[in-house]
């Protein structure tokens, strides 16, 4: 079998890292400017109209801002190399960030509520609505085309904390709408009330999104499994190699997956003859290897080389322990 060739491996991988950091980071230094323009303009709507579904959304913008930060920062960590302290890098941090990004959007939420509480049994009247209005729209016109932008990169990355990042800003779009429609119910309508309400169903969807984005970081930190479409063409991949080998007996067992960030690890048990000499049992492996990297773009494989004829090959493996 030909072996892939893996000179410049490391070179190459180190150069593709460090510019899919300087994209995100880019990304990032985006979504930081964004919430600082958004912060001043809806925090100018709510002066000029003094409406508490207004101020929820400014208060959620400043969120916006402490999370972009967060993410910048994980981001930065998570690009460093492995090191004498860290053996598997740094790329779960990214983790931490989408978490602290959640808590965050579940804090701003709880504010909200305290104060549409306050202006439900003390309503007071709007005013400048129109230019109010067209302020904040201006805002959330910002987050919804920087939201896409983060959306669309944290795709091709494949980084929790940009998606993070990003549909936190949708949301924040989404929010900034049924606030608008709020205060114009209220202008039409002479019901002070619904301005309150409106800002308790912007909290009420606030804690839905944060709570989902606490969810994922925390599977992300229990190193959840991949997908089963993930492991589906990990085993595929697998597949391809060994089957034209099978009348060796070649097989597999023990395949574990986890991510941490942006880059999968797999780890699995390759059988083998026991006669065959370690290179060609090594050949088995890069190739194997190699295949998989076809599907994953960052990933990092061990395979542990166990001979077919030897009991000791079975049974240590979490699946042969359920099996049990």
């Amino acid at each position: 079998m030909e072996l892939p060739d893996s000179s410049q491996g490391p070179i190459a991988k180190s150069t593709g890292t460090a510019s899919r950091t300087r994209v995100k980071t880019r990304v990032m230094y985006l979504s930081i400017a964004a919430a600082v323009a958004t912060i001043a303009l809806k925090f100018g709507a709510y002066f000029l109209t003094g409406s508490v579904g207004l101020l929820s959304d400014a208060m959620e913008s400043m969120v916006n801002l402490v999370g972009a930060t967060a993410a910048l920062i994980a981001i930065i960590i998570a690009a460093r190399p492995a090191d004498k302290t860290h053996h598997y890098g740094h790329t779960k941090v990214e983790y931490f960030s989408s978490g602290l990004e959640g808590g965050l959007i579940l804090a701003a939420a709880v504010a909200i509520i305290w104060t549409a509480l306050d202006r439900l049994l003390h309503p007071s009247g709007l005013e400048s609505v129109g230019f109010g209005l067209g302020v904040s729209l201006a805002a959330t016109l910002i987050n919804f085309i920087v939201a896409r932008v983060l959306l669309k990169v944290a795709r091709q990355e494949d980084s929790i904390a940009l998606e993070a990042d990003g549909k936190h800003l949708m949301t924040d779009v989404f929010t900034s709408i049924g606030v608008v429609l709020g205060v114009i119910m209220v202008a039409l309508t002479g019901w002070l009330w619904l301005d309150a309400v409106v800002a308790l169903a912007v909290a009420l969807n606030i804690i839905l999104e944060g709570s989902k984005l606490v969810k994922r970081s925390l599977e992300g930190l229990s190193d959840k499994a991949l997908p089963e479409k993930e492991e589906a063409q990990i085993r595929g991949a697998i597949e391809s190699i060994l089957t034209p080998a099978k009348k060796d007996g070649l097989t597999y067992h023990g395949l574990r997956t986890r991510k941490s960030g942006s880059l999968c690890f797999i780890d699995l048990h390759l059988l083998t003859p026991g006669e065959w000499t370690v290179r060609q049992s090594h050949e088995y492996t890069v190739a194997i290897e190699s295949e998989i990297k076809k599907h994953l773009r960052e990933v990092e494989t061990t395979i542990h080389v166990e001979p077919l004829d030897d009991p000791r090959a079975y049974g240590d493996t979490w699946e042969d322990a359920s099996r049990a």
